[in-house]
């Protein structure tokens, strides 16, 4: 049966009006959730902002929608990750002991305990949304007098956040060529937040993203250029490693990045691996953003870089899923903010709806068939908190209605249990 534009309009208006009484669309039409689809493959997670952890509105959500997101977030995940209030520029904003803000981190942990999840913690270390202070000498007396590498464009990016919580991946206005710690008084900083950090949350954080997108994009390096790996070396990351595991021997520890789905970049992350593996590093999973979208990576693209991923030997967590529908977010799979205004721009696709859906149900059916996915994160409750918004990439819309891409992801799994039979 079709159903006119303005019919459907007026039923998703009662919908919407009945919503905060007894709970999302896809409760009151009894369709299967996520968390419960999947609960046999991995756990179906999502990363949350501040909003939704501390039940306050925002610049671009009233205290209602802020409400319906909440309920959503309940209704159909398992897992939690944080978009922002655990990145170092949050959390610790100044230094010394006396400068850090846990306030926001708190109520992030104590949503996802009171509701049962499994939660995440992003990020300890990364070149972006990082304090100049943290790089800066503490005296310029003390100044470090090795000389270091200008960092290209693609890297030294403004730090600002844009829409939605994705970060910046600039180095917080910090000037790597001005004067700047010693590797030790570096380590020393880097040691001292992971302790404190990760030691306020033990054993309720179960999972961490230790060192955050340290691979280069292009070229033969296999590091990025930043502050980390300039001033400490590339032990940078063994070490954040090993500070982490002091910290709580029983979490569960990530290395993430992005575009993995490039197989010259997944070459230089299972090298950087089984080189931290060989070392005994306690690298404890992989994290692949997948930040994708709807042209692009077809099912087999998906089902080979995850095959070559287990090659490692680690379970794999999908960290930050969403696809984006925006026609100028077709030409690559990258995650950098400073090309993400042109990534969303130029209007959606065409049938973009039905396309989402098609490489939702692709990308769902790769992940349930590797038993090594064991975690799957979208980037987002909803379009409109999305950091890509303009480019539609999520199973849910600016009301937290249900799109066609939704019940895709949900045929998925039963579609993949019926070819494993």
């Amino acid at each position: 049966m079709k159903t006119s534009r303005v019919t459907l309009n007026l039923q998703i208006g009662s919908i919407t009006g009945i919503f905060l009484a007894t709970g999302t669309a896809a409760q009151l039409a009894n369709a299967p959730t996520l968390k419960d689809s999947y609960k046999k493959q991995f756990r179906v997670g999502v990363a949350i902002n501040r909003s939704i952890a501390t039940g306050e509105g925002s610049f671009n959500r009233s205290v209602e929608q802020v409400q319906k997101d909440i309920s959503l977030t309940k209704e159909q995940f398992n897992q939690i990750s944080p978009e922002n209030d655990l990145k170092w520029s949050l959390i610790h904003p100044r230094e010394g002991a006396e400068g850090y803000n846990f306030g926001p981190a708190d109520a992030y942990v104590d949503f996802g305990v009171k509701n049962h999840m499994l939660i995440v913690g992003h990020t300890l270390v990364w070149h972006g949304q990082t304090p100049g202070w943290v790089f800066a000498a503490t005296t310029p007396a003390d100044a470090a007098k090795t000389s270091v590498q200008t960092p290209p464009a693609q890297a030294n990016g403004p730090g600002a956040m844009p829409r939605g919580g994705r970060p910046g991946r600039g180095f917080g206005g910090f000037d790597i060529n001005a004067p700047h710690a010693t590797r030790d008084e570096l380590l020393q900083r880097m040691r001292e937040h992971i302790h404190t950090v990760v030691g306020r949350y033990k054993g309720k954080i179960k999972v961490w993203d230790v060192v955050n997108e340290a691979i280069a994009d292009g070229g033969p390096e296999i590091l990025r250029v930043s502050p980390w790996q300039q001033i400490i070396g590339p032990d940078f990351i063994a070490k954040a490693f090993e500070y982490a595991h002091e910290a709580d021997p029983r979490a569960i520890l990530r290395y993430n990045d992005y575009g993995l789905e490039n197989p010259a970049k997944r070459l230089k992350l299972i090298a950087l691996i089984r080189d931290l593996q060989a070392k005994k590093v306690p690298v404890m999973a992989i994290g692949t953003q997948t930040h994708v979208n709807v042209s692009w990576p077809s099912f087999e693209v998906e089902d080979t870089t995850l095959t070559e991923l287990e090659s490692l030997g680690l379970p794999i967590h999908v960290t930050e899923l969403d696809v984006n529908g925006a026609e100028g977010g077709q030409r690559n799979s990258g995650a950098d903010i400073a090309n993400n205004a042109a990534a969303t721009q130029g209007g959606l696709v065409d049938d973009a709806n039905q396309r989402l859906a098609n490489q939702y149900a692709n990308l769902f059916r790769a992940f349930a068939k590797h038993r090594s996915v064991k975690v799957v994160t979208m980037w987002g409750i909803n379009d409109g908190v999305s950091w890509r918004a303009n480019g539609k990439p999520l199973l849910f819309d600016n009301n937290d209605t249900p799109k066609p891409a939704f019940d895709a992801v949900i045929r998925a799994v039963k579609e993949s249990s019926q070819n494993s039979n």
